[in-house]
C-alpha cells in the first residue's frame, strides 16, 4: 500500500501533516462516527408511526392486537417482509424489536435445548466454536464472548467469506457449530455474497450435524444506488441441497423505521421455526402486536417498504458520496489508505498501513473525532494487522461528516508519514 518517498519529500509531507493536525486539534471538534445509527432526519421519516394505530386494534384476520398470543406475529406484516428477507411467509416470524435479541435467544436456546439435528445440547459439549468472517460485526463477536463460544477468523473476499477455508474447517471440526454472515452490504465492507458462495454454504459437508448459518440480513433493503443488489436465496438453496435446517435468517426494521421500536424477524425451516416458537412460548406471551399493526398501517405493503427506503436513500447517499470524495481528494495517490465503495448498507471500511489503525483512532479522538475502536471489526478486538478502521457516515449532518472525514484524513497522513520516517 505504501508509496516510497525520497527523504526530502517525506520530511516535507510529515511537517505539513503535523501542522494540519495542530490546526485540526485547535478547532475544538466534538464529532462521533462510532455507530451506524440513523440520523434524526431518517427517524423523522417514520414520525407517523407515533400516531398509529389510532383507534384501530384488530389485525386483518380479526386478531385483537391488545391481547395475548400470536407468537408468530401478524400475517400481513410477515407477508410484507417475506420477499425482502427471502423467506416463505409460513416460515417467517415477526417477533420483538431487535434481530440481535433473536440471535442472542437462538444461541441460548441452542445451548440449553436440542436444536433439530443435534444429538445433545451445546452446553453439554466440551467446546463450541463459530466461524467469523473478518472484518465483521462487533456485536456478533460480543455474543460469542458472552457465551464462551470460540471464534475462528475467516478472511472475507469480494464474494463473501473465503469458502475454501470455510469448507475445510467445517468438514474437519465437529465443534464448529456455526458461521456469522451479513450477506448483503456486509458490515463493514459492503460485500454482497455471490451466488456461488451461497450455493457452497448450502451444500458443504459439515462435521457437526447441527451446524447453523446465522444469516444476519440486516441491510436487505438498504440500497445506495439505482440498481439494488440481489443475492441468492439461502433458504431455498439449503432446502434444495438437503440441508433445510442449516440456515437461521434474521432481519429487522431497526434502520427502516424507529431503532429500538421496530420489529425483528426470524426465518428458517419449519422444524427450526417450531423449535424457536416452542422455546419462546416459555419466555414470552407474544410479541408487541400493537407495534406490528402500527408498522402494517404505516408501510402498507412491500411497495410501501421500497418507497420508504428510497426516501432513506435520498438522505444517506449524499453522505457516502461525500466520504468517497473527501478520501479521494485527501488520500488518493498517497499510498496511505484504501477504502470501500459500498452499494448499500451503513459503513465504509478504511484500511491504513499495517500497525497504524489504533494510532489513527487515538489521534482522531484527541482531536475530537471519535471512531469505532481499532480492532472492533475482529474477534476479541484483535486485528492482527492493526489496519482496519470502520467509518459510520449515517448519523452526523453532512457538514459535520465532511469535517470529520477531512480530520480523519489528516490523522491518516500524520500517522502514516510518521511510520515511514522511523
Amino acid at each position: 500500500m505504501t508509496t516510497e518517498l525520497s527523504p526530502d519529500t517525506l520530511t516535507g509531507r510529515l511537517e505539513r501533516a503535523r501542522q494540519d493536525y495542530r490546526d485540526l486539534a485547535g478547532l475544538g471538534l466534538s464529532l462521533d462516527l462510532t455507530r451506524g445509527k440513523p440520523a434524526p432526519q431518517q427517524l423523522d421519516l417514520s414520525e407517523e408511526l407515533l400516531s398509529l394505530p389510532g383507534g384501530r386494534h384488530t389485525a386483518a384476520d380479526g386478531t385483537d392486537v391488545r391481547n395475548y398470543g400470536g407468537l408468530q406475529g401478524l400475517p400481513e406484516l410477515r407477508e410484507m417482509f417475506a420477499g425482502v428477507l427471502q423467506v416463505p411467509v409460513g416460515q417467517l416470524l415477526a417477533a420483538g424489536n431487535s434481530s440481535l435479541e433473536l440471535m442472542h435467544d437462538c444461541l441460548v436456546h441452542a445451548l440449553l435445548s436440542v436444536v433439530p439435528g443435534a444429538k445433545s445440547r451445546w452446553v453439554e459439549q466440551e467446546r463450541i466454536a463459530f466461524l467469523c468472517p473478518v472484518p465483521g460485526y462487533d456485536r456478533h463477536f460480543a455474543l460469542c464472548e458472552r457465551f464462551g463460544i470460540d471464534m475462528i477468523p475467516v478472511p472475507m473476499t469480494p464474494d463473501g467469506p473465503d469458502m475454501e477455508t470455510v469448507e475445510r474447517l467445517v468438514a474437519e471440526d465437529p465443534a464448529i457449530k456455526g458461521i456469522w454472515c451479513v450477506p448483503k452490504y456486509s458490515n463493514p465492507d459492503g460485500v454482497c455474497y455471490s451466488e456461488a458462495t451461497v450455493a457452497r454454504l448450502a451444500t458443504m459437508s459439515t462435521a457437526a450435524p447441527d451446524f447453523r448459518i446465522f444469516w444476519d440480513n440486516a441491510y436487505a433493503a438498504h440500497h445506495l444506488t439505482d440498481e439494488p443488489v440481489e443475492i441468492a436465496d439461502l433458504l431455498a438453496a439449503c432446502a434444495g441441497a438437503g440441508t433445510p435446517d442449516r440456515a437461521f435468517v434474521f432481519g429487522s426494521t431497526s434502520k427502516i423505521t424507529a431503532a429500538g421500536a421496530g420489529v425483528a424477524f426470524f426465518g428458517s425451516s419449519p422444524a427450526n421455526v417450531q423449535w424457536l416458537l416452542g422455546n419462546n412460548a416459555k419466555r414470552s406471551i407474544g410479541p408487541d402486536k400493537v407495534n406490528q399493526l402500527r408498522h402494517v398501517l404505516f408501510l402498507r405493503d412491500a411497495d410501501g417498504v421500497r418507497a420508504h427506503m428510497e426516501r432513506q436513500r435520498a438522505l444517506l447517499q449524499p453522505k457516502f458520496e461525500a466520504v468517497a470524495r473527501i478520501l479521494e481528494a485527501e488520500l488518493g495517490g498517497t499510498g496511505l489508505a484504501t477504502w470501500t465503495s459500498p452499494r448499500g448498507g451503513y459503513f465504509v471500511t478504511l484500511e491504513v498501513p499495517d500497525g497504524c489503525a489504533a494510532e489513527v483512532v487515538r489521534r482522531a479522538g484527541e482531536a475530537g473525532i471519535v471512531l469505532t475502536p481499532a480492532g472492533a471489526t475482529h474477534p476479541y478486538g484483535d486485528d492482527p494487522r492493526d489496519a482496519v478502521i470502520r467509518i459510520a457516515p449515517s448519523y452526523p449532518g453532512l457538514a459535520e461528516l465532511e469535517q470529520a472525514i477531512e480530520g480523519l484524513a489528516v490523522c491518516v497522513r500524520l500517522v502514516g508519514y510518521e511510520q515511514q520516517a522511523r
